[in-house]
């Protein structure tokens, strides 16, 4: 095994001084809290001035309250009102479709941001239509919809004789505080975006972690390969020796990135006073963590090592990358039943498990049997690709010109 350290070595410091590693290194979280915080962020800004809304009342009873009721609930920082209501009725005699002409060109005109029609039927069917050119922005018209429903609720319940203000008191809404029980029975905070924000971070780790730290290892043998450095390498080596020293090398990289990410998230937990997972979880989800980044850490070597060009190696990682998005896909469906069907059948798939696993350990710990099995199952899929990857790295790394088949590969495998 000296050899292979030498060469584990030697990938490691190569790596470790590259720009695209350090980039990464601090890149990749910043990533990860940009892309899981800046959105929310940025939907609860305020506003810098005030927006107006148009309006179409046909009823001719919803323009007061409803202006009363938004200016009240929604202000500027400094105090005006974040929606000034403009009223869109500018004939009484007008029908409907020439009103809403007038109303769409005032919004193509940047006039009104969007405008509301009301209908006499409001009050049966519940229905009000909202005209915008940017009728995806849910900060709007997620706004119009609470304050339209108070003032709805209000109104029905002044037409069947009802005070409003007890109404209104008895249909509060209420927060509920979601707690996680655990198998002693202890109890846990385990509100959906403490769950998947753990899940979240773990899958994104890893799938920035195979993809920086994969192409970094398939770019360093087409270099080599090209260069013709591999063949003095698997001179003073053996193949397997060399292959080894690789993947040692790039999980010791691995390991850096990791530990690294690891003090960051220690040092928010403590600034912020959170824990996203308990000690025993986590410590399940690092053997997940280590055996998955092994098992494609053989399949990027494999993958690499019969490539000859960059435009080959670009294309291969890809379909690597597509694998790996497969998890964050399913995240929302795995979350919501983390014991389904579903969720067992993808756990017990090779490419998959360590994913799975990592969505659905924070929520509801699996059985010990099934956690012992897929740690089994994942153990002796990284021995088989590490060993697939051997006879491919062996047999390819110093081949030339044409790159083999999938079935050439495969006869390749069963060979002796």
């Amino acid at each position: 095994m000296k050899k292979a350290l030498a060469v584990a070595k030697w990938e490691y410091l190569e790596k470790i001084k590259s720009k695209s590693f350090i980039i990464s290194l601090f890149l990749t979280p910043i990533i990860m809290i940009g892309v899981g915080i800046v959105p929310s962020l940025l939907m609860n800004r305020p506003d810098s001035e005030s927006i107006v809304i148009g309006i179409i009342d046909q009823t001719s009873s919803f323009v007061a309250p409803f202006e009363k009721a938004l200016e009240a609930r929604y202000k500027l920082p400094n105090g005006q009102p974040n929606y000034i209501l403009n009223n869109l009725a500018f004939d009484a005699n007008s029908n409907l479709s020439e009103l809403k002409s007038k109303a769409d060109r005032m919004v193509l005109d940047k006039i009104v941001e969007g405008y509301l029609i009301i209908t006499p039927g409001v009050l049966n069917d519940s229905t009000i239509d909202y005209r915008s050119k940017n009728a995806g922005n849910i900060k709007i018209t997620s706004r119009l919809e609470r304050v339209l429903k108070d003032v709805v609720m209000e109104k029905k319940a002044v037409q069947k004789g009802l005070d409003p203000g007890i109404v209104k008191e008895i249909t509060t809404t209420l927060d509920l505080n979601a707690i996680k029980l655990t198998k002693d029975g202890k109890e846990e905070s385990g509100g959906f975006e403490k769950i998947f924000f753990s899940s979240y971070v773990f899958m994104m780790m890893m799938f920035f972690l195979i993809i920086t730290s994969g192409q970094l290892l398939v770019r360093s043998m087409l270099e080599e390969k090209s260069n013709r450095v591999i063949e003095v390498l698997m001179s003073s080596s053996p193949a397997n020796q060399l292959m080894a020293g690789k993947i040692l090398g790039l999980s010791a990289l691995g390991s850096t990135q990791i530990g690294f990410w690891a003090i960051i998230g220690v040092v928010m937990s403590l600034k912020f006073s959170m824990t996203l997972l308990p000690l025993e979880s986590a410590a399940i989800l690092l053997i997940y963590f280590i055996l998955g980044y092994l098992f494609y850490a053989a399949i990027f070597v494999a993958a690499g090592a019969p490539l000859t060009t960059e435009q080959e190696a670009q294309q291969v990682t890809g379909y690597l990358v597509m694998i790996l998005i497969i998890p964050i896909m399913l995240t929302i469906i795995i979350v919501q039943n983390p014991d389904s069907t579903l969720a067992k059948v993808l756990s017990y798939v090779p490419f998959l498990t360590a994913s799975m696993m990592a969505v659905r350990i924070p929520i509801q710990m699996p059985s010990v049997i099934e956690i012992i099995s897929t740690i089994i199952l994942l153990g002796l899929s990284c021995v088989a690709a590490i060993w697939a990857a051997g006879k491919i790295f062996r047999t390819t790394i110093l081949s030339y010109g044409k790159r083999p088949s999938l079935s050439e590969l495969w006869i390749l495998i069963k060979s002796k």
